[in-house]
């Protein structure tokens, strides 16, 4: 870029980003996800509990973008804070939690086709695939033609799939029974903390397994809030990537309670507990007619294609920039004539098609990338909380040990809530990108040192046992 005023992300653009990146198909489950996890009270506490550590998250995400305006992106604090080799880590974790993610919004995006054309409905039917290969084929040279203009567009499609989110909002707040709301509330959360048996079948647990429930949720409806940090080097001023993820997050924070509490206020528990999927529009449907849940589909379905948008832009910068660290073969870094890192769009979108043509035959690749991409993505938060730690222990900085403290200690107990299990299959894909970085630190003429080999022995010897579990059915994706 030679004239910054003239290019660049602007701050909405940024926010956007933000916003667009977390909200994709999840708002439209939450719901019926959390009531089957806790009663009203107990899910409250669990958004108080994790908008905190998103907080935490959020706030180290903007402290190191002003403290330390020479890095960017998730991988490059791992790096400057723990070595070369946890900035690999965290990069390629990203990097594969972004695309996996991909494959799930495809086979969502044409379930949600599905309520307006029944053979699409399945998500995995060969009609599905075709449409699903199309649509991301598309969406990868959309933003082969620059990402400034991409991030534009997705600016524009956020602002349109928020519309139907609002007007849920609007309606289920006139809707909304007080009665039954603080039936559900006072009722479930006294027995909850007595330790009695609570509503009904699906809540039948103390406030802290509900609370534990909630939270598995509620950290992945948060992924992407760190999308405005990853495009920092594009942005007009770098300085806004920091104002755009606090402003996202409040953003985020205050749809997500509204829309997941609201519900509550609406419908006995029992009964939103078993509503057919996606919650929001046979809500909206119920509320206002067929015509409220067609209106929410299309919702639904600009939600999914934002989010895809972002998700194929965010992956491919997370390799680039890799790549200039000396992390990754400079061939991930190279830009097209619109500043695009093609070789990275490219390579993602084969991957992506090979994992929906597996659809055809299996589910079972869905499951794996799931898993991977839920995992992966905790372990570079978890490095983000670790490196504001670092820098406040060795600044005495009382906010930024506080905020990397609650950081890590949230990511790391989010992923033993969601299951060690998955962490350990995503060691087999670290393992693939050991090779990839050997090369990069060959071409860069830089020798891998006796700690790196270590953890990438140990980590080969995780993968191995991990695979060797899959073979024999003890691990599960």
């Amino acid at each position: 870029m030679t004239d910054s005023k003239k290019q660049g992300i602007a701050l909405p653009a940024l926010v956007a980003l933000v916003v667009s990146s977390a909200i994709g198909s999840g708002i439209f489950d939450l719901p019926s996800t959390l009531a089957q996890a806790a009663t009203p009270g107990a899910a409250l506490l669990a958004w108080v509990i994790t908008g905190i550590g998103i907080l935490t998250l959020s706030l180290s995400l903007n402290n190191l973008v002003l403290t330390k305006p020479d890095l960017t992106g998730v991988s490059d604090y791992a790096r400057a804070g723990f070595g070369d080799f946890a900035g690999f880590i965290s990069g390629w974790g990203y990097w594969l939690s972004a695309w996996l993610g991909n494959v799930a919004f495809a086979t969502m995006l044409m379930s949600s086709l599905g309520y307006f054309f029944p053979p699409l409905k399945s998500g995995n039917s060969i009609s599905a695939i075709i449409v699903a290969s199309i649509i991301s084929w598309a969406l990868t040279i959309l933003v082969t033609q620059g990402i400034e203009s991409a991030a534009v567009i997705n600016a524009i499609v956020t602002i349109t799939k928020m519309i139907p989110i609002f007007a849920f909002i609007v309606i289920a707040l006139i809707t909304f029974k007080a009665g039954i709301f603080t039936s559900h509330f006072w009722d479930n959360m006294s027995t909850n903390l007595m330790g009695k048996v609570t509503y009904t079948a699906p809540t039948r647990a103390g406030i802290f397994s509900q609370i534990k429930g909630c939270i598995m949720v509620m950290m992945w409806v948060f992924v992407g809030i760190e999308g405005a940090t990853t495009m920092a080097a594009r942005a007009k001023k770098k300085s806004d990537a920091g104002k755009a993820t606090i402003i996202g997050l409040f953003s985020l924070l205050s749809i997500y309670i509204v829309v997941s509490i609201l519900p509550y206020g609406y419908l006995p528990l029992a009964k939103l507990q078993t509503m057919r999927h996606p919650v929001l529009l046979y809500l909206f449907k119920e509320m206002t007619g067929p015509i409220g849940g067609a209106f929410i589909a299309v919702g639904l379905i600009i939600s999914i294609l934002g989010a895809w948008l972002s998700w194929t832009m965010l992956p491919v910068e997370a390799t680039s920039l890799m790549a200039e660290q000396g992390l990754l073969p400079n061939w991930f870094g190279k830009l097209n004539k619109h500043r695009a890192p093609a070789n990275s769009l490219w390579l993602t979108e084969i991957l992506i098609q090979l994992f929906l043509i597996t659809l055809l035959f299996t589910d079972q690749a869905y499951n794996f990338a799931y898993s991977l991409c839920t995992s992966s993505i905790a372990v570079c938060y978890a490095l983000v909380g670790a490196y504001e730690l670092k820098l406040g222990l060795e600044n005495r900085h009382q906010s930024m040990i506080w905020c990397g403290l609650i950081a890590l200690v949230f990511e790391v107990v989010g992923m033993i809530f969601a299951g060690l299990q998955y962490l350990w299959l995503c060691t087999i894909a670290y393992v693939i990108g050991f090779v990839l970085y050997y090369r990069a630190r060959k071409e860069n003429n830089h020798p891998i040192s006796k700690i790196e080999w270590i953890f990438m022995i140990i980590i080969g010897l995780l993968a191995l046992t991990a695979i060797i579990a899959l073979i024999l059915g003890k691990l599960k994706a």
